[in-house]
């Protein structure tokens, strides 16, 4: 599968068209929150390809208590792609330099089960 890229504001535009049944809930306190930097810095580290792997796997899982966000620039961008989970109750938790490969685990690890992926924490120290 041939993924677009996004080269413009209206395509970014209908990427969030496209999942808007995914960020609709944002005002929900009792669902677990993923929000994706998707600035430019962002899509060009790779955001587009960890925003569709997320949805594909909160589709694949049949998981309807998760929101997803986007969000952009926040100065980090040696980081990209960045992944935030916020699961109810518990403090917002950044993933950094996030693979396709990696959103498996974070879902299946952090969203599912609340263990945090270690080696995939923004500021860790190796």
């Amino acid at each position: 599968m041939t993924e677009k890229k996004i080269r413009s504001l209206d395509d970014l535009r209908k990427l969030k068209e496209k999942t808007g049944d995914l960020t609709s809930a944002r005002s929900e306190d009792d669902k677990v929150k993923i929000i994706l930097g998707m600035g430019t810095c962002g899509i060009a580290a790779g955001a587009r390809e960890i925003m569709n792997a997320v949805l594909k796997e909160l589709e694949t899982r049949k998981l309807h208590n998760v929101a997803v966000e986007t969000t952009g620039c926040i100065g980090m961008c040696q980081n990209e792609p960045l992944l935030d989970v916020i699961r109810p109750g518990e403090p917002r938790i950044t993933y950094c330099l996030v693979t396709p490969a990696d959103v498996t685990r974070i879902i299946s690890e952090h969203v599912v089960n609340g263990r945090i992926v270690q080696d995939k924490l923004f500021g860790r120290a190796d």
